[in-house]
């Protein structure tokens, strides 16, 4: 593909604000792709501009708002501003990821436009909503930014569905893109009771480890749920929780019984540390439209134990590199006893899910996918003219 002049659109990044696996999907799918091609990420943050890994970011700090809405209205018009610097010569093609910069996609409608769908505001909330899902105003966001973009990317097959069905997208202009993952990232040697013992862990029992917000879509409650069942199978059994989010008073409450700790968010470093020295990781997500945490588990060498919905359905191969379970507590229970029941097992679909990373989702393969979207946003203009 010739060499191209990129816009990254995206409200986080690995070294600026991050808030969660958008982040890791935007920053290093844009670093893989300033191999080829130059690559701007404009996004939030203090100072001016930095170049790291090949990728020129441009920061702009929102002034604020009443709430979520009002705050990336803000920050798209300091986006806008900033944008404007560096469009000498003009870009060839914008790339917005999630409904934050929709309105950094209205402002630039006209110009090569493609918009990425790593989520929905039904996936995240849907049915946690008493009395059904209610179409608020990020859904009706997420579906002007569907209307107005030249081409569109799900990170699954699961999620282009889920987004055709809402936003009544035609099937011509949604492809699915899927995330990847640097393996050595999630790499360490370590001691794995030193570390254990270092959480306030047994070191000599298996640990249970949940990774990502403490929140409806993620399904924390439905594991602490389902400790009581492994704990009737495996007394010695533990978990622990990485992250933070709005449940964590009630699970806390929930959990006051069992050999369960919640960390909170944790530094990267102590993050691997604690994911190479677990035993199982644990996946109970209501959505999931990718799941990175699977091909970080995956890349540790980890045994999941994961739903059966989005693209965990799709990418795990049940009972050979890990066990899909229903978004249930009996289920989740007995997927975690079925595990722990065979260690033998666990580490050989540990090692498989490793040489799935390494096979089918390194960033060099996924940057390739996404160039073949964007030369169809360049197809369909020729095709009009």
């Amino acid at each position: 593909m010739e060499r191209l002049k990129i816009a990254f659109f995206c409200w986080e990044s690995l070294y600026a604000e991050r808030v969660g696996g958008l982040a890791n999907a935007a920053t290093n799918l844009a670093e893989t792709l300033a191999r080829h091609h130059e690559v701007h990420f404009f996004t939030r943050g203090e100072g001016g501009d930095a170049e790291i890994n090949g990728v020129r970011y441009h920061y702009c700090r929102p002034a604020g708002g009443e709430n979520i809405v009002r705050y990336c209205s803000d920050m798209s018009r300091g986006m806008i501003d900033r944008f404007a610097e560096f469009d000498t010569p003009s870009f060839d093609l914008l790339h917005f990821h999630d409904w934050h910069v929709v309105d950094v996609l209205r402002r630039l409608q006209e110009r090569e436009t493609i918009f990425t769908y790593h989520s929905t505001e039904f996936g995240r909330n849907g049915n946690s909503f008493s009395g059904g899902w209610p179409f608020s105003e990020i859904s009706a966001i997420e579906r002007y930014g569907a209307s107005i973009a030249k081409h569109i990317t799900a990170v699954s097959s699961t999620l282009r569905r889920e987004a055709m069905n809402l936003y009544d997208i035609p099937d011509w202009k949604i492809d699915v893109v899927a995330n990847g993952i640097v393996p050595g990232h999630y790499q360490a040697d370590v001691d794995p009771g030193a570390v254990k013992r270092h959480y306030g862990f047994d070191p000599d029992s298996p640990l249970i480890l949940f990774v990502g917000r403490l929140a409806w879509q993620k399904g924390p409650d439905m594991l602490v749920d389902a400790a009581p069942h492994l704990l009737r199978e495996h007394a010695d059994g533990q978990f622990a929780f990485i992250g933070d989010g709005q449940m964590r008073h009630g699970l806390e409450t929930r959990a006051r019984s069992l050999p369960v700790r919640f960390l909170g968010r944790l530094a990267d470093a102590e993050y691997v540390e604690l994911l190479n020295a677990s035993d199982i990781v644990a996946i109970p997500s209501r959505n999931e439209p990718f799941g990175l945490v699977l091909l970080e588990a995956w890349s540790a060498g980890r045994c999941v134990v994961a739903s059966d919905v989005g693209g965990l359905s799709e990418n795990i191969e049940h009972g050979t590199d890990g066990v899909k379970v229903q978004p249930h507590p009996d289920s989740i229970g007995e997927g975690l006893s079925r595990v722990a029941d065979s260690p033998e097992k666990a580490l050989s679909m540990g090692r498989e899910g490793l040489e799935k990373v390494k096979r089918e989702f390194p960033w060099s393969r996924v940057a390739e996918r996404m160039e073949d979207a964007y030369a169809k946003i360049a197809k369909h203009d020729t095709l009009l003219c």
